[in-house]
């Protein structure tokens, strides 16, 4: 399937390629903290499909638990987190992030979770959580 995105205030645009149902979503600590909430939803571009269209993303390098580098691309003026790939030069695939994607609507429901012994424990389950459809 072929998807366009990009940050918040229209800074970053991009696209690629992914299959629609390879949703996932991960609970470690670095993503609760390099989102700011309770865990990060991706989704992996075919590889060699990702083109950025506009802008440049910053990117910061993160070390994880394993000693394994991550690049992680952000609009450098909004903050919208957009990737996360291999250090390499000219990577092959990217972990694109849910919420910039425009079509992230009609992707399947995530498939797996990882990093489930990070996880919130609240955040595992929210279907007793009241609803509304506004704030």
């Amino acid at each position: 399937m072929k998807i366009t995105g990009g940050c918040h205030c229209g800074n970053i645009s991009y696209e690629a390629e992914v299959d629609p149902g390879t949703v996932r979503v991960c609970h470690c600590t670095d993503c609760q903290k390099l989102t700011g909430t309770a865990f990060r939803a991706n989704i992996a571009s075919l590889p060699g499909t990702f083109k950025l269209v506009g802008g440049t993303p910053k990117v910061y390098m993160k070390t994880a638990e394993s000693g394994n580098k991550r690049a992680h691309g952000f609009c450098p003026e909004c903050g919208t987190p957009i990737y996360s790939t291999s250090p390499e030069p000219n990577p092959s695939t990217y972990g694109l992030r849910i919420g910039g994607i425009d079509q992230r609507a009609q992707f399947a429901a995530p498939r797996r979770q990882i990093w489930c012994r990070s996880a919130l424990s609240w955040s595992m389950d929210l279907r007793e959580v009241p609803k509304s459809e506004r704030q």
